[in-house]
């Protein structure tokens, strides 16, 4: 059922107003969207046919709303109802999305703190262990042995020997007892080893 008023009050700026019925009765809440698409903005005092339907806050609104002064393009049918397709009095706000990184902006600050991390991590443990004694002794292996002996040119290298009766001479025993883990060449400990086979 279509109702006869007026419109009383309008904010332009927010798109809404109110229509005092023409029976009398509350004024009832109309938005710029229930309005006919002629571009031509609500006036106060005009005059308005509109129905009453129950709004997404549950109060009552106008809808359907035309303009008994404006000329109409088609006549109004239930079966088609105004819909809002575009709000030409409000002025829309442009969406500020904040600028997110990429997926390579991400990763890379990762990756970067992943390796900074690793490298300090074994920097970290190399300095807290001591310097091995294995490096040093067996950096020697292939070295050849400085004696008065013939046999100079000869080079030794730990191969799980142990005993003097197992070596073939007085420069092979030194090399073993100076560089070897394990040895037992030296009885007396006094640094010569063999002393009654090779190194008398």
């Amino acid at each position: 059922m279509r109702i006869e008023g007026k419109l009383s009050k309008w904010n332009d700026d927010r798109g809404f107003g109110f229509i005092t019925p023409s029976q009398g009765g509350q004024e009832v809440f109309a938005h710029i969207s229930s309005f006919p698409r002629d571009a031509q903005r609500p006036r106060l005092g005009e005059r308005l046919t509109f129905e009453i339907e129950v709004g997404k806050n549950g109060k009552k609104q106008a809808s359907h709303i035309l303009c008994a002064t404006r000329p109409t393009e088609k006549p109004y049918r239930l079966s088609e109802p105004i819909r809002p397709t575009e709000r030409p009095y409000r002025l829309s706000k442009p969406s500020r999305r904040p600028n997110k990184p990429g997926l390579l902006g991400r990763i890379l600050p990762i990756a970067l703190l992943v390796a900074l991390g690793a490298y300090g991590y074994g920097e970290f443990t190399r300095r807290l262990s001591p310097p091995t004694a294995t490096t040093d002794r067996f950096s020697d292996l292939a070295a050849p042995v400085e004696t008065s002996d013939p046999v100079a040119s000869v080079t030794f290298q730990c191969d799980g020997r142990t005993r003097c009766s197992e070596m073939t001479s007085c420069a092979e025993a030194k090399f073993f007892l100076r560089n070897c883990p394990s040895v037992a060449m030296d009885g007396d400990g006094d640094g010569e080893p063999c002393e009654q086979q090779w190194c008398n």
